[in-house]
């Protein structure tokens, strides 16, 4: 078992009862069960994919294609799967906690299948994302595209669900750009990819590091619990001990728990600086343009542009800006001035220093860190 001792809190006494850091060996949808209800923060499920093959596949060189192949791949008929998928389908539903969530990915063999249950289920769509890969396999008969993508599907347990979104962090992680639904990562390989001792791949469908990575860090939080129902040779469980989550690992197959627990005993876990979520900027301290005044950062007569400085405005004692008739709040004058409804006079007034601009919202950050330094 994977277990890390912690320091005792509420949460923490929320959390002995589950077993968290731990494999637990045989069938997902019995364990899951026997779980306590509503214990759980997120699941990210790998779920098998019925991939209906009925020959070998090769290369145009007539070497074999390590495809996949297994038994816990096949299934009598897709009534036979949508049968599995339900069953799993409604005990992760129990698991999870109110404001939980799900992440589940497939190829276009199952996911529309596994899509349509969530949904008959009550779970709460939220984003359909595409992975991208940047090394798809060849489509080596030639028949048809080459299939160069899987689909993840972020639902909610409910409609009235709150799930985390660490919606700032993914921002700044994207270049202060909005991230999207479609994201490019390589598939699993190289040192990575986990190998036997004859250098056969352990498992056949290793999802990579970085695809966990980005959706622990998109929707979760250091601490929360992450349940992986086909956890293979344990991804989700290496970058949840990175990260500072916890994680619940089931799978029944062991030649994948043997791997998965060698590789999860040898992660180093991110220091708690290291892991720490951008806070939105909705939630973090208030702070009135007036502060800035109040603090010295911007003296009253100075004169404040927009950033192609077609407009000016001139802060006053109290707070406030003046632009020709115009007077207020930054907010106020900068949609004024420019005519328009609304305006965030945080981003759109700047000051000079030297000839170059730079925005109030700045100073503002300032006034935040030394808030947030004096609460700690």
């Amino acid at each position: 078992m994977l277990r890390t001792a912690r320091t005792a809190s509420s949460a923490d006494a929320e959390r002995a009862t589950l077993p968290v850091d731990t494999i637990l060996v045989g069938d997902c949808i019995d364990h899951m069960n026997a779980l306590p209800a509503g214990s759980v923060d997120l699941i990210f499920a790998d779920p098998p994919y019925n991939l209906q093959l009925e020959e070998g596949l090769t290369r145009p060189d007539q070497s074999k294609v390590d495809a996949v192949d297994d038994d816990w791949d096949k299934f009598q008929s897709f009534s036979h799967y949508d049968a599995f998928t339900r069953a799993w389908l409604k005990a992760a539903r129990r698991l999870l906690k109110p404001d939980g969530a799900i992440w589940v990915i497939g190829s276009y063999h199952n996911i529309f299948r596994v899509g349509t249950a969530l949904q008959d289920l009550d779970f709460w769509m939220l984003n359909d994302v595409i992975w991208r890969k940047a090394n798809p396999m060849p489509n080596f008969r030639g028949t048809r595209f080459t299939n160069a993508h899987e689909t993840l599907i972020w639902a909610a347990r409910d409609k009235k669900s709150r799930v985390t979104f660490n919606y700032e962090a993914m921002k700044q992680a994207n270049e202060d750009t909005q991230m999207r639904s479609d994201w490019l990562f390589p598939i699993c390989t190289g040192g990575e990819r986990l190998t036997d001792g004859e250098g056969d791949k352990v498992h056949p469908t290793q999802k990579p590091e970085a695809l966990l990575f980005r959706i622990l860090n998109a929707t979760t939080r250091p601490g929360d619990v992450v349940l992986d129902p086909f956890f293979g040779t344990g991804t989700t469980g290496a970058v949840a001990k990175k990260l500072g989550r916890h994680f619940i690992g089931i799978d029944r197959e062991d030649t994948y728990i043997a791997a998965a627990l060698k590789r999860i005993a040898a992660i180093k876990p991110l220091s708690g600086e290291a892991i720490e979520t951008a806070v939105p900027k909705r939630q973090a301290p208030r702070v009135a343009f007036g502060s800035l005044v109040e603090m010295g950062l911007i003296t009253p007569g100075t004169e404040l542009y927009d950033h192609r400085q077609r407009w000016s405005a001139l802060v006053r004692a109290d707070g406030t800006l003046a632009s020709g008739q115009h007077s207020g709040s930054i907010h106020r004058v900068g949609a004024l001035v420019q005519g328009a409804e609304a305006c965030n006079g945080w981003t759109f007034w700047h000051t000079s220093n030297r000839g170059r601009l730079a925005p109030i919202d700045l100073l503002r950050g300032e006034v935040r860190q030394q808030m947030e330094k004096l609460s700690a």
